[in-house]
C-alpha cells in the first residue's frame, strides 16, 4: 500500500529532523565541505582584515558548518551566506542554501526576496572586487568588463540553484499529490469492494429467501392436498374402491403438477436462462414416491387400469404428465410461465375435491394484469387455502376477488372449523412461513397484506395489490 508524503515523513527513521539517515549523512558531508571551504577562505579574510589567522579559520569553520541546518532552517542558511559574501566566503553554502530554500514549502515571495538579496550582495561584492582589480592594473580589460563580470557572476551564483530548487520542489509536491490521490483511490476502491460485498451478501440472502418462498408455494399446497387425499384413500380403499380410484387419480395429478413446477424452478436455477432454457434432469423426489405408492394402493384395491392418467402416465412409465424424468423437457423445451388468475377455478376445484366447501365470488370486470401481479394473487389464494387444509380442515371457506380500477383485492376467509376428530381432519406439519411469504410477496409489489382471526372463530387473509399499469 502506498503512503502519502506526511505518512512517509512520519515513518522516517533518521536522527533529529532528518527523515532518513542518508539525508543526514549527505547534509553532514555538505556542511563539512562548506566548513573546509570557509576555513580556507578565512585565512585570506584574516590577512585583509588584519586579524589573526586562527580567528579567520575559526570564523570560517563556524560559518560553513551552518549548512548542516539547511533542511530545518533554510532561511537562516541563506542569510548567513549573504552575510559572509563581503568576506568572499561561503560560495558552496550560498548555492546549496538557495537550492534548499527554493525547493522548500515556503511562500514564493520569501524565496524571491532572499534570492534577490543574494543576487544583489553577490553583484555588489563582485563589482567592487573587479573595479579594484582594474584600478590596481591587475585587469586590463575595457570599461565593459566590470559590469559584465559582476552581472554574470551574480546570475551564475543565484539563478541556477533557485531554478533547480523550484523544479525539484514542484516535482516533489506533484509526487506527494499523486501519492495522496493513489491513497484516496485505494481507500475508495476498498470501500467500494466492501459495499459490493455487502450488496452481494444482501442479494444472496434475498435470493435464498425468494427461492425458499417459491419452493414453499409450489410444494406446500399440493402436498397438503395429496396428504388429505391419501388419508381419504386409506379410509375408503376397502369400502369404496371406486372412490379410492378417484382419490388415487387426484393424488397422481397433484404429484405431477408439483413435480412439473419443481422441475421448472430447478431448471431456471441450473441454467440461469430465461424463456427457451432447457430444464436439466432432476433427481427423484419424495413426491414421486408418494404418487407411485398411492397409485399402487389403488391398483391393488381395484383390479384394472386406473382412470384419470394420461397416456404414458402409468406407474413406472418414466413420465409425469408430459414432464419426462430422463429427458429434461417441459412444454417442448420451453419453460412455462408461473400460475395466473385464470387457473384459480382449477385451484379451488382441487380443494373442493379434497372435501373443502369453497365459495368463490368475483367482483368487477375481469382483465389481464402483469405476470408478477397475477402470480402473487394466485399464490396468496393458494397459500390461504393450504392453511385452511392444515389448520381448519372441513371449514367452509369464502374466496373473494375484486377487480378495481388500479388494484386487485383478494380475501380468503374460513369459518370456524368443525369439531376435531372428524373424517376430514388430517394432521399436517406447518413451518410457520406461509403468512410471512405471502406478506413478502405482496409488499414487494407495493401492496398491503393483513391476516388474523375473525370474531366468529375463523381466520381471514386479505391482500390488495396495485395493478402496476
Amino acid at each position: 500500500m502506498t503512503t502519502t508524503g506526511e505518512e512517509h515523513t512520519a515513518a522516517g527513521t533518521g536522527p533529529w529532523w532528518w527523515v532518513r539517515w542518508r539525508s543526514a549523512v549527505l547534509d553532514a558531508g555538505l556542511a563539512g565541505a562548506s566548513a573546509v571551504e570557509c576555513a580556507g577562505e578565512g585565512i585570506r579574510f584574516a590577512h585583509d582584515a588584519g586579524l589573526p589567522v586562527p580567528v579567520g579559520v575559526a570564523f570560517g569553520l563556524i560559518a560553513g558548518a551552518v549548512l548542516l541546518l539547511r533542511r530545518k532552517w533554510p532561511i537562516a542558511v541563506v542569510l548567513v551566506s549573504i552575510a559572509i559574501t563581503p568576506a568572499q566566503m561561503g560560495f558552496l553554502m550560498g548555492l546549496v542554501g538557495l537550492y534548499t530554500l527554493a525547493a522548500s514549502e515556503l511562500p514564493r515571495r520569501i524565496i524571491g526576496a532572499l534570492a534577490g538579496m543574494s543576487f544583489a550582495g553577490m553583484l555588489i561584492v563582485t563589482f567592487v572586487r573587479a573595479h579594484q582589480g582594474v584600478v590596481r592594473g591587475d585587469v586590463t580589460m575595457g570599461d565593459w568588463f566590470v559590469p559584465f563580470i559582476s552581472i554574470s557572476t551574480a546570475l551564475g551564483m543565484t539563478a541556477p540553484p533557485v531554478l533547480l530548487g523550484l523544479y525539484v520542489g514542484a516535482r516533489r509536491r506533484l509526487m506527494e499529490s499523486l501519492r495522496e490521490r493513489a491513497d484516496s483511490l485505494e481507500r475508495e476502491l476498498q470501500l467500494l469492494a466492501e459495499r459490493a460485498e455487502e450488496r452481494a451478501e444482501w442479494a444472496r440472502n434475498e435470493e435464498r429467501t425468494r427461492i425458499a418462498r417459491e419452493m414453499h408455494d409450489v410444494v406446500a399446497h399440493r402436498v397438503s392436498l395429496m396428504v388429505v387425499h391419501a388419508a381419504a384413500l386409506q379410509a375408503v380403499a376397502r369400502k369404496d374402491p371406486e372412490k379410492a380410484v378417484k382419490n388415487a387419480a387426484l393424488v397422481g395429478d397433484m404429484g405431477r403438477q408439483a413435480l412439473t413446477e419443481l422441475r421448472e424452478m430447478l431448471g431456471v436455477l441450473r441454467t440461469g436462462d430465461g424463456a427457451g432454457a432447457r430444464v436439466r434432469p432432476v433427481p427423484p423426489v419424495p413426491l414421486a414416491a408418494v404418487r407411485v405408492a398411492a397409485e399402487a394402493a389403488a391398483s391393488r384395491a381395484v383390479d384394472g387400469p386406473v382412470d384419470g392418467y394420461p397416456a404414458g402416465g402409468q406407474p413406472g412409465s418414466g413420465h409425469l404428465g408430459g414432464a419426462q424424468l430422463g429427458g429434461g423437457h417441459l412444454g417442448g423445451g420451453h419453460l412455462v410461465d408461473g400460475p395466473c388468475l385464470a387457473e384459480l377455478d382449477e385451484l379451488i376445484g382441487q380443494s373442493a375435491a379434497a372435501g373443502m366447501v369453497v365459495d368463490l365470488s368475483v367482483e368487477g370486470d375481469v382483465r389481464a394484469y402483469a405476470p408478477e401481479v397475477e402470480q402473487t394473487a394466485y399464490r396468496v389464494v393458494q397459500e390461504a387455502l393450504t392453511n385452511v387444509h392444515k389448520h381448519a380442515a372441513g371449514a367452509k371457506t369464502h374466496v373473494r376477488l375484486a377487480h378495481r380500477v388500479s388494484e386487485i383485492a383478494m380475501q380468503v376467509e374460513n369459518e370456524c372449523p368443525p369439531e376435531p376428530g372428524g373424517a376430514s381432519s388430517v394432521r399436517l406439519p406447518s413451518g410457520g412461513n406461509g403468512l410471512l411469504g405471502m406478506k413478502e410477496r405482496v409488499a414487494a409489489l407495493g401492496g398491503v397484506f393483513v391476516s388474523g382471526a375473525t370474531e366468529a372463530g375463523g381466520f381471514r387473509v386479505s391482500a390488495v395489490i396495485p395493478t402496476l399499469a
